[in-house]
Formats: C-alpha cells, sequence, structure tokens
C-alpha cells in the first residue's frame, strides 16, 4: 500500500529519500522551510496520512483540517513546534527519533565550549582586521567543573569527551538512575547544586513547564563568576535577556548557542552584537551522518504504525504522548 507522507522542509537526506522511494510513498515537500501557512495548506486540502516534522510550525489548525492524518513523526527529539496537545484530542501519536544525531550534536557542545573559552571567533575577527592581538585571557578547560543539566544520550557523550579534556563533570537530571552514571561522573541531588560548582553549564534537557527559561537571572547569578552557558537543547530554556545582561556585565565569561527562543535570529538580536557570545544557527544535529540517521528512523517510525506493525522500543521511548498508543486498539494488539 502507497502511503501519503508530508516533509515539513523543502528536502530530506539521501537515506530518507530512499526510504521512502522504497516503501512506495507519495511524498509531498514543503517550498519554503520556515511557512507554516504552507503546511496548514497542504494539510487541509490534501489527504496526508502522515507528517515527518522539521522545524517549522505543525499548528492545531493543521492537524484538525486533516481527518486523514494518522501519525507525526519529528525529525529530531524538540517538539516545542508541534501542538502536541491536537495531536493527542485528534488521536494521532507524535513520535522522535532519540539517539540519531547523539554524536553530532554532543560535538558541536564540545566545539562551542572550546571556542567559547578559547575565545576563537574574537581572535579569528581580529586577525581578518589585521590585528594581532595576544591577549592572554582564554579560559582553560582542564581542571573546570562542567555541569549537564540533562543526562540523556547527548549529556553522556558530551561527559565522556570533556571527561578526555581534563575536566570534572558533574549532572543533573531527575530521571537519572544510579546504574546508567559514568563512574566519572557525579549526580549532583539539585540543579542549585549543581550550579553552584559549573565553570561550564551545558544544558541537554527537553523544554516543558519546569524547564522553559529555568536560566534565568537567579540562576545565572548562582554560577561561578566567569562561568560559560552552552545551549544545544532548545532556546526557550534560557531567558534571553537575562543571559545578555550576564554577559554584558562580565557575571558570565560567555555563551555558545546554537538555539534561541525565536527562529531564525532576529537581525536586530542583541546577541548578535556581543562579542564574547559564539552562534549556530541550530544545526547540532545537521551533518550528514545524522541527517540520514534521522531520516531513516522518522520514516520507519511512521511506516511501522501505519502498517499496523509492532511498534519498537526506541519508537514507544521516544513518544511525546503515550496515552494515544495506550488507546490504540491496533498498536496493542
Amino acid at each position: 500500500m502507497s502511503y501519503r507522507i508530508l516533509v515539513t522542509a523543502p528536502k530530506l537526506a539521501a537515506a530518507g529519500q530512499r526510504a521512502l522511494a522504497d516503501a512506495n510513498c507519495e511524498v509531498t515537500y514543503i517550498r519554503h522551510a520556515q511557512d507554516a501557512a504552507e503546511v496548514e495548506l497542504i494539510l487541509t486540502t490534501q489527504p496526508i496520512d502522515a507528517v515527518i516534522s522539521r522545524t517549522v510550525e505543525l499548528s492545531a489548525a493543521a492537524i484538525a483540517g486533516c481527518p486523514t492524518l494518522k501519525v507525526i513523526c519529528k525529525h529530531g527529539v524538540g517538539v516545542t513546534n508541534i501542538d502536541v496537545d491536537a495531536a493527542s484530542r485528534a488521536g494521532i501519536p507524535v513520535f522522535t527519533t532519540p539517539g540519531t544525531n547523539t554524536h553530532s550534536v554532543a560535538e558541536l557542545a564540545i566545539g562551542l565550549m572550546l571556542s567559547a573559552a578559547r575565545k576563537i571567533r574574537f581572535f579569528d575577527s581580529e586577525l581578518r582586521a589585521a590585528r594581532w592581538t595576544r591577549t592572554g585571557d582564554g579560559i582553560q578547560l582542564n581542571g573546570r567543573t562542567l555541569g549537564l543539566v540533562g543526562y540523556g544520550q547527548i549529556g553522556r557523550h558530551v561527559a565522556t569527551i570533556a571527561h578526555a579534556l581534563g575536566m570534572r563533570v558533574h549532572a543533573f537530571d531527575p530521571a537519572l538512575k544510579q546504574a546508567d552514571l559514568q563512574p566519572f561522573v557525579k549526580a549532583e541531588a539539585s540543579l542549585q547544586d549543581l550550579y553552584a560548582r559549573a565553570d561550564v553549564l551545558s544544558l541537554h534537557c527537553p523544554v516543558n513547564a519546569h524547564t522553559r527559561g529555568m536560566i534565568d537571572a537567579q540562576a545565572i547569578a548562582s554560577l561561578p563568576d566567569r562561568a560559560i552557558v552552552i545551549n544545544t537543547a532548545r532556546g526557550e530554556l534560557i531567558d534571553e535577556a537575562a543571559l545578555v545582561a550576564a554577559l554584558q556585565s562580565g557575571k558570565l565569561a560567555a555563551a555558545g548557542l546554537d538555539t534561541f527562543a525565536h527562529e531564525p535570529l532576529g537581525h536586530d538580536d542583541p546577541l548578535l552584537t556581543l562579542p564574547n557570545v559564539v552562534l549556530t544557527p541550530h544545526v547540532g544535529g545537521s551533518t550528514p551522518d545524522a541527517l540520514d540517521a534521522v531520516s531513516v528512523s522518522a520514516v520507519a517510525t511512521c511506516l511501522r504504525y501505519l502498517r499496523g506493525e509492532a511498534l519498537r522500543e526506541t519508537d514507544t521511548a521516544g513518544c511525546v504522548n503515550p496515552s494515544v498508543l495506550l488507546s490504540d486498539k491496533k498498536v496493542m494488539a
């Protein structure tokens, strides 16, 4: 049977395209990467069976307007762009693809950390401006403490690399199990305990009611002076006004950011004016290796659900509205 799949991006990685072609799927791509209106138009006028969701908004109106829609899979793990409540009301499961971009995101987190600590962006710009500026105020990471907020697969991989650099690694995660703890990582009992020790704070947690805006002025004040903040998770975790103020005042030495509260980043955003910030445009998982793995996982999850096949443990673990699965007799059979 041929299924109709909407990819909310202008393209999908080659491996994902091959998987869709092998399954004889009819695939629709949007023409403009951030055009939520185009997504809504397609879903309200075409009989789509599944959506592979990238970063553009997937609204309640779009979901409710497509009576044939059966499953949504996020191309990645963050679902803040998807109206999950609307999907749940329609009985549509929303899956993610956990673990597929772990190495790429973790490597970018370490790259931002090194660049922010050693002021690589600043020195590069000085050389390009024909200035031989040799200040000695970079921060050595060896011997410093890394605080991980979230200890999933990405957090654990960051911990491994940081440990190899000679950093002490501490972590806080309310779901942390002692059996999962790497021998060189110390679990903290609270976020406040973690903040107090983190020379570098790296975020690896989802956005929810408890974490939205968690890195606010109070949290930043709890960090050691001249700490560094790294975010490759979601921009909504940080109160950006408080972050800017701390970077301007010198409370924070630097920040490395791949995600922002509002994307794409506005041309007049104050973060763009700060020399002690390293910025990348939400590309943590955007390497060919990661994009292939994520796309194949998203396609496979959609097809398993549409075909009524038994879901894998990774599917159910990555479902953000599992109550829909519990009520789905087809899945439970």
